[in-house]
């Protein structure tokens, strides 16, 4: 009986060793979905109806209102269109796993390219975003600029 209880008690102690050592990450035992999952969250959700610019601040500067009326429909081909009701622009967008040397590994970006002149204020919404946050109803995306350092934020919101 004593050997049944002792073979118990270390199964059930070998169990809880194994248990709280094996973690697929460093966050607290907190599962991160991988890129993949990420990036059709993000797809899906920046597909599901028309948005609007919130917020974008081109290093430093609050150029927002350069966009107000327009809104922004992110099509299931990649193709992307703004319209203000008067004026339209059309480009094309994606979400990408970036590996490139200026990025980490884990970076997902929102890749945003206005077929427009260097001269149209759309022309200033061209990169590949990385994503600082997304919801349902907000995706807010950074870019830190390597040519000068500054750091530009965009924020769209559903409609």
């Amino acid at each position: 009986m004593k050997k049944a209880v002792l073979n118990g008690v270390m199964l059930i102690f070998g169990l809880s060793i194994i248990l709280t050592s094996c973690s697929s990450d460093d966050d607290g035992g907190n599962i991160i979905p991988n890129n993949n999952v990420v990036i059709q969250q993000v797809v899906t959700q920046a597909q599901s109806g028309t948005w609007r610019i919130t917020s974008f601040i081109d290093s430093g500067q609050d150029e927002t209102n350069n966009f107000t009326g327009y809104n922004f429909t992110f099509g299931t081909n990649g193709a992307l269109s703004a319209s203000n009701g008067n004026n339209s622009e059309s480009g094309n967008w994606s979400v990408t796993d970036s590996n490139s040397n200026d990025d980490s590994n884990d970076d997902i970006d929102f890749n945003i390219m206005f077929n427009v002149p260097d001269t149209n204020d759309f022309e200033d919404l061209n990169d590949d975003w990385d994503i600082v946050s997304h919801t349902d109803n907000r995706i807010q995306l950074r870019d830190i600029s390597g040519g000068n350092g500054g750091t530009d934020t965009l924020t769209f919101e559903r409609n």
